[in-house]
């Protein structure tokens, strides 16, 4: 059955060859969230020139080194996000954003990733994304999944979520922080015993205290 399989593409021509294999980079873009790898075009039999072919006619768009895609700047920031950096967590004012304890979407995606995490997989011109460096037993205390555009990711519960934004409190607007609180602390479904558990283990269990614990 290969065989004969083979002797049908080898008859194929130059164009039909083309055709077949932009159905399959569309089958694979679909399976995908719209980003697909180098490694998986290659999987399909595709060489560096021929990738550089399909780039240089418009029908493969460079998203970064190593990742394409097709009508790249038309898709949804949500749903690049959840393709390029499914194995990172959102944190800071994106994931503040996410369970709506703030009104506008930020302008940059803020993002909890491993320390060890290549730095070049976070150039990206669109969307921006602002990565924050933890180590790889911190990153995923206190973990939920949302949905986010068409899939979902990884986000931080809004308990540790507190205790990050306190601790990194001079890398926030004060307005987007004293917004952050607020809606906290007006959250009917908050958990106290989780926040106070958060706290210790982020270390900032007097800050939780003074700007949160008075309210409370």
């Amino acid at each position: 059955m290969e065989r004969k399989n083979r002797m049908s593409e080898n008859k194929m021509t130059r164009q039909e060859k083309r055709d077949k294999q932009t159905e399959q980079i569309q089958t694979l873009l679909e399976q995908n969230g719209g980003i697909v790898k180098t490694s998986q075009l290659n999987e399909l039999g595709m060489d560096y020139r021929r990738i550089q072919s399909f780039v240089d006619e418009g029908v493969l768009e460079r998203v970064k080194n190593g990742y394409y895609s097709m009508n790249y700047h038309r898709k949804r920031e949500e749903d690049l996000i959840t393709a390029l950096f499914s194995d990172c967590v959102l944190t800071m004012e994106s994931a503040l954003y996410c369970h709506h304890y703030l009104k506008n979407r930020p302008f940059k995606w803020t993002i909890a990733v491993d320390k060890n995490t290549s730095k070049s997989r976070f150039k990206t011109d669109y969307p921006l994304v602002q990565p924050y460096y933890t180590e790889p037993e911190v990153l995923q205390m206190g973990t939920m999944k949302m949905t986010l555009g068409s899939r979902e990711m990884s986000v931080y519960c809004k308990e540790r979520l507190i205790c990050d934004i306190l601790k990194y409190e001079n890398r926030m607007e004060r307005d987007d922080l004293q917004q952050a609180l607020r809606a906290f602390i007006a959250d009917k479904e908050k958990d106290i015993a989780k926040l106070l558990e958060y706290a210790k283990e982020r270390k900032v269990l007097s800050k939780v205290r003074n700007q949160v614990g008075v309210w409370l």
